[in-house]
């Protein structure tokens, strides 16, 4: 029985240069864990897809030689895999010789065993092969057959079927002719690969497995893709080996793992696989032999993954080497965040505040804050801001319970953690029940008030130990783990602080249930995932983005993608960020000036007086960061403004501060929007951020916070404006759909305006 990792898309290196390190690093826990077969294929080697034909070079020869010869001293058998498939003409005496020539070169460098694959191409033939084969399973048949007595029939020789699983077979596995043509003729001693019912098998049972081995005539060899995650960049899995009992084993030639392509995520499944390997099947062990148990297992991982987590990188380390130079491949990775000067980062295109300085902090604690935070003294906003606002925090130790919560969170493709699990459901029943505690709501009775409430609680917390998590990662000793796992903790992360400010601002609202179209029916559960909800037997890519995207779906601008899926910035920070509605112990006033208020009345002050429901702030250690105020509708907002808010500004700015200048910035240009825009965007926005803040995904996800409330009280679309100069700003709203409306030519004022349907 074999059983260790595929390396399809294991990770991505330009060529294969860096795969002799990539393999030293890892063969060791191969050999630990009783895991005796590495299979070779990467697709980013063109030369073992694209270029096939091609040989390869002296200083690549070396590389895999090295790979061939590292294996066979860890008592591992190194398979190297070819495919042709996409180009091949069988009938072509001079691409099989070309075949030939290149696994001939493969198996001088000392390697004895192959794969040739013929999986994810087109059915169809060209009209020399018609001629010269019956059947395109005839066609892959002769050559498999040809290639395997040219290599003198290797003891390990495998194949991998165009119908590789279940849902591919026509009309079904058991009538397929494709499979039956396999079964006849190819011959017994070559290994069938097969993923199961689907490409990515929940389950993998005994009777489909002895059905497709009558029809192919042996035991079939399972390539898994269980832990496999090159169909979705926003998903990791880090669950252990499930769903496949030991007593399979005897139904199988053997089993490979397809991994997750980033290389430290894989400790835990390739751990749990190991365990799975030792494990007697049913029945051989005895009594006192143990069963495979996967919660058992991951326990047993973890505890051992907890390590190497908590190990630094020490120069000169195999690992280290191999990841900076992946790095180095991929994007030229540059410092982390954290051991890098704020100064020497690009800042953040938002306005600065409006105020002279960022204002204090509220009191943490409680409610509004992470427990153990300080209280700061008003006044040393001052002091933070000309000292310039640097990453807080060094590198620590991830608690046992922090990586639990990673693995809930990240767990198996068809199956989420507990973590996961709790998120999902508590906001579903939160969104739901939101009239609970709506101000607009009848009067309910208290016991539910205070369920709504504590299950609020709840996610809240949940969604701060995220946003802890993330932290953790990015100050972690482990930097191997931090460039693997940030892209995936930080996309949660961020998705966490939308959805803890969505269910803030519903307990603080007037929202109108009937807006909040209730996704339930689809996420309602949470112990699975939305895409076995869509169907049985659908594949996880049918419904993309993992926790971070069923979080996403269930708040009111799920649909809007470009709104969560963007890169991860170049420097992590581990400075803590929340995001929440604005209250009235944000304003701030100082004694400095004869009217210190003047700027923040005339940009923000009619915003937070008539609506600052439609507030939020972006707070960090240091305090508030950056803000977002949205009026929902514009013609009412200023008809109001007219009747309360411009006679209180009159007085409190008399004499020669009457001019525009006091004015609300909303309400001077009241004729310069035309009914044309405010029938399809009747809301308006307006977005500040500190200058230093570095980190452009915290300010996206502030104003994404802002949009699901303007979108759960019914509106169909914002506006805002921004200076033509402002190429930044610019930018950063048109990635995130905002288009250009109108332009100064067409009115009064220069800016340009940019608006987006929700």
């Amino acid at each position: 029985m074999r059983s260790f990792p595929v390396t399809e898309a294991a990770i991505e290196v330009e060529g294969s240069i860096q795969w002799d390190s990539f393999f030293t690093s890892s063969s060791h826990l191969m050999q630990h864990w009783g895991l005796n077969t590495y299979l070779y294929g990467p697709k980013d080697d063109l030369k073992h897809r694209l270029l096939w034909r091609e040989v390869y070079s002296p200083e690549e020869e070396g590389q895999l030689r090295t790979l061939v010869t590292e294996a066979r001293s860890r008592g591992v058998t190194f398979v190297y895999a070819l495919s042709p498939g996409q180009d091949i003409v069988f009938s072509s005496a001079c691409d099989l010789t070309l075949l030939k020539r290149k696994l001939k070169q493969v198996s001088d460098l000392g390697c004895e065993a192959f794969a040739i694959l013929f999986d994810d191409i087109d059915h169809s033939m060209c009209q020399a092969d018609s001629e010269a084969f019956s059947s395109f399973a005839h066609a892959q048949v002769s050559v498999a057959n040809e290639i395997y007595r040219f290599l003198g029939e290797p003891s390990v020789f495998l194949f991998c079927p165009t119908e590789y699983c279940g849902s591919l077979c026509s009309p079904c596995v058991s009538k397929s002719s494709y499979l039956q043509t396999l079964g006849a003729d190819l011959q017994p001693n070559i290994s069938v690969i097969w993923t199961g019912s689907k490409v990515i098998s929940r389950t993998l049972s005994v009777d489909c497995l002895e059905e497709v081995g009558s029809v192919l005539q042996r035991p079939p060899l399972i390539w898994d893709n269980l832990h496999a995650n090159d169909y979705d960049s926003r998903r990791l899995f880090l669950g252990p080996f499930k769903g496949r009992e030991p007593q399979l084993r005897r139904h199988l030639r053997g089993l490979l793992l397809n991994p997750n392509c980033e290389f430290e995520a894989n400790y835990i499944p390739l751990h749990t696989l190991g365990t799975w390997h030792r494990t007697p099947p049913g029945g051989e062990g005895g009594d006192d032999e143990p069963e495979y148990c996967p919660d058992s297992a991951l326990s047993e991982a973890l505890r051992d993954w907890m390590d190497e987590l908590n190990q630094p990188l020490q120069p000169g380390d195999a690992t280290a080497d191999v990841i900076a130079d992946v790095k180095r491949s991929k994007t030229a990775s540059t410092p982390d965040r954290a051991d890098r000067p704020p100064a020497q980062a690009k800042p953040l295109p938002m306005f600065p505040l409006s105020s002279g300085s960022p204002p204090t902090s509220p009191a943490k604690g409680g409610e509004n804050g992470s427990e153990g935070e300080a209280k700061r003294p008003p006044g040393e906003g001052l002091k933070h801001k000309a000292q310039g606002r640097v990453p807080c925090g060094g590198k620590g130790l991830l608690s046992e319970a922090q990586v639990r919560l990673l693995v809930g969170l990240h767990y198996l493709p068809h199956e989420h953690g507990p973590a996961a699990q709790r998120l999902l459901q508590d906001l579903t029943w939160l969104k739901s029940n939101c009239h609970l505690v709506s101000l607009n709501g009848k009067k309910t009775a208290q016991q539910k008030v205070e369920e709504w409430r504590g299950r609020a609680s709840r996610l809240m917390a949940l969604c701060e130990d995220i946003a802890e998590l993330h932290c953790s990662v990015v100050g972690g000793v482990n930097r191997a783990v931090l460039y693997d796992l940030y892209p995936y903790v930080w996309d949660l992360r961020n998705t966490a602080l939308v959805a803890k400010a969505f269910v803030c601002w519903l307990h603080l609202s007037s929202v109108e249930p009937r807006h909040l179209t209730c996704l339930s029916s689809l996420i309602g559960c949470g112990t699975t995932t939305g895409a076995e909800l869509l169907g049985v037997d659908s594949e996880p890519w049918v419904f993309k983005g993992g926790v971070s995207g069923e979080v996403q779906m269930l708040l009111p601008i799920g649909s809007s993608t470009e709104l969560f899926t963007h890169p991860p910035p170049l420097f992590p920070t581990s400075r803590l960020y929340n995001v929440r509605p604005y209250h009235s112990k944000d304003k701030v006033s100082h004694s400095n000036s004869t009217h210190p208020d003047v700027t923040g009345d005339r940009c923000l002050g009619a915003c937070l007086a008539l609506c600052p429901e439609y507030s939020f702030v972006l707070e960090d250690e240091l305090g508030v960061c950056g803000c977002v105020t949205g009026v929902q509708d514009v013609r009412a907002f200023i008809k109001r403004c007219h009747a309360t808010w411009m006679p209180a500004m009159r007085d409190k700015y008399p004499g020669p501060r009457t001019g525009p200048s006091a004015l609300p910035a909303h309400t001077q240009d009241q004729g310069e929007y035309p009914d044309s825009l405010l029938h399809h965007f009747p809301s308006q926005l307006r977005l500040d951020a500190l200058p230093q803040l570095v980190d452009a995904s915290v300010s996206r996800t502030l104003l994404t916070a802002l949009l699901a409330a303007l979108k759960a009280n019914g509106s169909q679309g914002v506006f805002c404006e921004v200076q033509p100069t402002d190429r930044q700003r610019m930018e950063f709203l048109t990635k995130l759909g905002f288009l250009e409306i109108l332009r100064g030519e067409a009115r009064s004022r220069e800016g340009v305006v940019l608006g987006r349907l929700l």
